[in-house]
């Protein structure tokens, strides 16, 4: 009885152990590499699987998921000559468990070993003025030059992103002095720029002021001609009016006589403010002759005031 139990529990143990090599649960993003008497067999993905006991074994496990290999820092020299240190990261997937497995020993120390060597090929291209806006161009060549390697082995590089450029400290300081230089320089000809749009914008107002006055004082001049026209219209417009209404005067009853008195206090004043202007006095012959004088300038204005027919 206690010796039947005992095969009992040994079986059932063999069971339990049977059970526990050939039933396989493989996790979501996970794919398992089967070999079978020692030689690959088949590739498990997610799910339930069963395997043949004593026969089929798991041997390699790999994650589908992306992963993130640090790329230690290394001395790279640029073509410049100069050594600078530079480190990495890659992001790489496993596409193919099976090249994965038997395609190489240790992708990820060789992915790491050839981005290496493919940064210090890049770097050796360009000098350090450069290599840090090249960074993209960097990346994209090491991305390049690793794919051609790892789709042997079942492997896809995603990413490539150099993390840091460090000079030496000598470098650094050249490198500083030179961007204070020229951050020194760009201050010097904005300055100046600004002082020669300054100096245009004052002779463009200069030459905007002298232009409007000058249209002022043109403007001015050609007024003061307009208003002397406009004065000396008016002038000759009020004398031909006088003249007129001097000229009706003497054709009426009277005027004869009025003129002659005119004429006459006319001639006498004159004559008097010439005697006034100096020591020497002309006189004339006929001065007794007063008549004769105021008939002479009468027959003068007569003939003025005669309106032609």
């Amino acid at each position: 009885m206690t010796g039947g139990l005992g095969i009992a529990i040994f079986f059932l143990i063999l069971v339990v152990i049977v059970i526990a090599k050939t039933a396989i649960v493989v996790p979501q993003q996970s794919a398992y590499v089967v070999e079978r008497l020692g030689r690959y067999s088949k590739t498990l993905g997610a799910g339930f699987h069963i395997l043949v006991p004593f026969v089929d074994k798991i041997h390699y496990r790999h994650s589908l998921k992306e992963i993130a290999v640090d790329i230690p820092e290394q001395i790279c020299i640029t073509k410049d000559n100069v050594q600078v240190g530079v480190d990495g990261i890659i992001y790489l997937k496993v596409l193919d468990a099976e090249r994965a497995s038997y395609g190489i020993e240790n992708y990820s120390f060789a992915i790491g070993q050839l981005a290496q060597t493919t940064l210090r090929s890049e770097m050796g291209k360009i000098d350090l003025d450069r290599t840090f806006e090249e960074r993209t161009h960097i990346n994209a060549m090491v991305i390049s030059e690793l794919d051609k390697a790892s789709e042997a082995w079942g492997i896809k590089v995603l990413r490539y992103e150099i993390k840091n450029i460090t000079p030496p400290h000598d470098v650094l300081a050249a490198m500083e002095k030179q961007m204070r230089a020229e951050r020194e320089k760009r201050a010097v000809i904005l300055n100046s720029e600004g002082e020669r749009d300054a100096a245009i914008n004052r002779a463009e107002g200069e030459k905007q002021q002298v232009i409007k006055a000058s249209e002022a004082n043109k403007q001015q001049q050609i007024n003061e001609a307009e208003g002397q026209a406009a004065a000396i219209l008016s002038v000759a417009e009020a004398t031909a009016e006088g003249l007129e209404k001097v000229a009706r005067s003497i054709q009426g009853p009277g005027g004869g006589e009025a003129m002659q008195l005119r004429v006459a206090e006319q001639y006498v004043q004159s004559f008097g403010n010439i005697a006034k202007a100096g020591n020497t006095i002309v006189v004339p012959a006929n001065l007794s002759d007063i008549g004769s004088m105021i008939g002479i300038a009468m027959n003068a204005v007569n003939r003025k005031t005669v309106t032609p027919k």
